[in-house]
């Protein structure tokens, strides 16, 4: 069997849109966007993922317990800060704990030149594109002859205090791409979930742990020095004369 020159050529342009500034992500900006979901070679297009976030200034990443079962020194430390039970300890275990993701390759319609990109999504919108997989109605929606676009209408209504997704499927079924050449590279350019997301390793974490640690430590010292300095400064002139001009 021969070389496939389509799947090399798709191999190539994948790798050179990762250099080129390109995101392998998109999120929906306000308003109407139409979009398809492609099938992976696993036939499932949407992968479960946990991240943990606001730990210092490090961006989210992988939980290695949640998602590979690792030793994780973070989660034992918010498992500790649960176990402690006090509102400071059970509020900055919620703000560290891991949060679920869900993502799926998309094609952006009007913005193909993007090529193929992960979208990553909440549990209600995941949800509702369960729902619209296993509807009968429409069968397979990520098919790359007979599938179907899907019209995400994204932000926040009037009253709401967060944007909301809602997904709408095209009446009519569509193809992918217009040629076949173009489906195949299409569908060999998603790109590649343990490629995109950077993991860490449980002494990784555990240095991210201790650095945030530490400067909680620092914050808390400026902020008790701080206080100790205002409560035993002298009030100076100016503030006497307020004092006495307020009655106080």
């Amino acid at each position: 069997m021969g070389i496939d020159f389509a799947k090399m050529k798709a191999k190539r342009d994948a790798l050179e849109n990762r250099g080129n500034g390109k995101s392998a992500f998109w999120r929906p900006e306000d308003g109407e966007t139409v979009i398809r979901i492609l099938p992976p070679s696993d036939g499932d297009p949407f992968k479960e993922f946990w991240f943990h976030y606001n730990l210092g200034k490090n961006p989210g990443f992988l939980s290695p317990k949640k998602n590979f079962g690792e030793s994780d020194p973070l989660d034992d430390f918010i498992r500790n800060l649960y176990k402690d039970g006090s509102d400071e300890s059970v509020k900055m275990a919620k703000n560290l704990s891991a949060r679920q993701r869900f993502f799926a390759p998309v094609l952006v319609r009007s913005e193909e030149g993007e090529g193929v990109r992960l979208w990553g999504f909440g549990k209600m919108a995941y949800k509702e594109l369960l729902n619209l997989v296993l509807n009968p109605e429409y069968g397979d929606i990520t098919d790359v002859t007979e599938g179907t676009d899907l019209v995400i209408n994204y932000g926040k209504p009037a009253g709401a205090q967060f944007p909301q997704t809602t997904i709408m499927p095209r009446r009519r079924p569509s193809r992918l791409a217009e040629t076949d050449e173009k489906i195949s590279q299409l569908l060999e350019s998603i790109p590649e979930f343990d490629s995109v997301f950077e993991r860490k390793t449980p002494v990784e974490v555990q240095t991210m742990l201790d650095e945030f640690l530490l400067d909680e430590s620092d914050a808390e010292e400026v902020s008790s020095e701080s206080t100790r300095y205002e409560s035993s400064a002298p009030t100076s002139a100016v503030d006497k004369a307020f004092e006495e001009l307020l009655g106080s």
